[in-house]
């Protein structure tokens, strides 16, 4: 098993998805994201080759990984390492991905 660090900006990202569920669906929905998330980033630490590299590969950012959040239209954004996780951004499925990674590297 493999601890995940959050980058300040996937913390922030999740916070974001925090207020904005709440906001259009109300508390409940809101706590449900934050099991949801915890519970996506226990799935990759427990086994990290399980997310997908096709962001990585269409973004050409070698070993970027993804991983869905069920339920959700959430991918957490991910690099593993030998000693841990390195998640760099939780966005939605529905924003231009590609275009956002592209802007950061």
């Amino acid at each position: 098993m493999k601890p995940v660090r959050l980058r300040p900006k996937a913390r922030e990202d999740r916070k974001n998805e925090i207020l904005y569920y709440r906001s259009i669906a109300g508390t409940n929905i809101a706590e449900n994201s934050v099991r949801a998330t915890r519970l996506a980033l226990k799935q990759i630490e427990q086994e990290p080759g399980m997310g997908s590299p096709r962001l990585g590969q269409l973004a050409d950012i070698p070993g970027l990984r993804s991983w869905r959040v069920n339920g959700f239209s959430l991918v957490w954004l991910y690099f593993e390492h030998d000693d841990h996780l390195d998640v760099i951004r939780l966005l939605g499925e529905r924003q231009d991905i590609l275009t956002m990674l592209g802007a950061e590297h």
